[in-house]
This record gives C-alpha cells, sequence and structure tokens, in this order.
C-alpha cells in the first residue's frame, strides 16, 4: 500500500518519518520523498496515531489526489534541482510532462489552485535556494553557479537572486562571511 505524505522532501524528512514507522512498529518497504510503500495497510488505530506523529513533525497525510499530484510536482522539481542537476537545462513542462503523464496545463492550474503560486515561481525558489548553498559552500564562482543551475548569465541570475531575497549573491556571501566571523568559524 502507497501512502503520501506532504512537506516531505528532504533526506533529513525520510529519517524522521522512518523513525515515526518504526516507533508505531508500521512495516515498510521502502521510503522516498512524499511517499511510503507500506507492508500492509494501516490499521484504523494505526493510521490515527500515525497521523498525530506526522503533524507534530510537521507533515500532512494526503488523501486527496490533486494534492498528491501538486505534492508529486513539488518532490520533482525539488529532486531535479538538488539530485538531477545534469537534467535541470531541460524543459520544465516536459520533464513534469513525462513523469508525471499529466498535461501540463492542467499541472499548472491544479497547482495554482492548490498553493496559490504558480508552478514556476516554486521552480525558481528552489533554484534559488540551491543557489545561496552553493554560494554558502563558497567552492564555486557566481559565473559557475550560473552555468549549474542553467542561467542564460550571471547577471540573470543576480536579477532572479535579488528578486526572490532583497539581496544581491554578494550580499548574500558577505552575510554568511560576517555570521561565521561572528560566531568564531573563521
Amino acid at each position: 500500500m502507497k501512502i503520501f505524505i506532504k512537506n516531505m522532501v528532504c533526506p533529513r524528512c525520510i529519517l524522521a518519518v522512518k523513525i515515526e514507522l518504526d516507533k508505531l512498529s508500521i512495516p515498510y518497504q521502502k521510503i522516498d520523498f512524499g511517499e511510503v510503500d507500506l507492508v500492509n495497510e494501516l490499521e484504523e488505530e494505526q493510521k490515527r496515531q500515525f497521523e498525530v506523529a506526522l503533524n507534530v513533525l510537521g507533515f500532512e497525510l494526503l488523501i486527496d489526489k490533486k494534492i498528491i499530484t501538486v505534492e508529486n510536482v513539488k518532490i520533482l522539481i525539488v529532486k531535479l534541482i538538488q539530485e538531477d542537476e545534469d537534467k535541470i537545462r531541460i524543459n520544465l513542462s516536459d520533464y513534469l510532462t513525462s513523469k508525471l503523464g499529466l498535461d501540463y496545463h492542467y499541472l499548472t492550474s491544479l497547482f495554482s489552485e492548490i498553493e496559490g503560486y504558480t508552478i514556476e515561481h516554486f521552480f525558481i525558489s528552489q533554484k534559488i535556494e540551491k543557489v545561496k548553498e552553493l554560494l554558502a559552500y563558497n567552492e564555486l564562482t557566481l559565473g559557475e553557479i550560473a552555468y549549474k543551475m542553467n542561467y542564460s548569465s550571471v547577471g540573470h541570475l543576480s536579477n532572479q537572486f535579488k528578486k526572490t531575497t532583497s539581496l544581491t549573491p554578494s550580499e548574500f556571501k558577505k552575510m554568511g562571511a560576517n555570521r561565521r566571523k561572528s560566531i568564531g568559524i573563521i
């Protein structure tokens, strides 16, 4: 039996859900972003306990198929940016359509209806989060980050970064360096 969980988008999320399943002695086959393959169907009391545990962690058990679809879109985008950086150059609509087997116009309408913002907005925000991570590592130049994240230029990346965070990439980087100095890491 497959169940879907909202807001489960990182390896720590998977670990947290695994711990809760183990605590409740609920056998599972596989845990992935936003979904768990259970060995058996949940009994009502198990389902209630698991749902309470998930809510405490900031997750939500999903039942509505539309919400599950939107959550799958989010998971695919997060995976694309975090794990499949090589594929980031492909067209987002083609990528989502091929992975979900649903029309992109349907996906965009549904996503906007459920989330209140567009798929593109979510995609950009996730890319900027990855850019922040890469800037914090201080291993790549801004040009290398722009290329890696499929921006047409450093200027395009900088403009989108500023629009999203209200900081330039340089200001963000400097802010992080100052924070590390103030706590004695540098």
